[in-house]
């Protein structure tokens, strides 16, 4: 899964939004490192409609515009879940790595060198 995907499911599971809502949101969440533009969000939440993962919720009318908002699927949660999982095995795989890293008695300031 894409990383804008990724945060845009996660932005997704705990209420519909609307799409400049779901660009600040997923902007918040990925720490800034996400920064979606409106074409993007939109191309984006049409291959998701189109796979199942996320429905358009409902419209509203603010300030004469119409503001479609957009929902997580059940098949959504269970992708964002299997998702949110693989990231952790990630995490874990490397944390561990890390660990025996340490306990060499390697850190970040002695990465580079080479003992003979």
């Amino acid at each position: 899964m894409r990383e804008p995907t990724f945060w845009i499911l996660t932005a997704l599971a705990p209420e519909s939004r609307h799409g400049y809502a779901l660009i600040q949101e997923a902007e918040r969440l990925s720490g800034g490192r996400v920064r979606l533009q409106a074409g993007t969000l939109y191309a984006a939440l049409d291959r998701l409609v189109d796979e199942g993962l996320v429905q358009p919720d409902r419209e509203e009318i603010v300030r004469g515009r119409a503001r479609r908002y957009y929902r997580l699927t059940d098949d959504g949660a269970a992708a964002l879940d299997a998702e949110a999982a693989r990231l952790q095995a990630s995490v874990d795989a490397a944390n561990g790595q890390l660990s025996a890293r340490r306990r060499f008695g390697l850190g970040p300031a002695t990465a580079g060198l080479v003992i003979s």
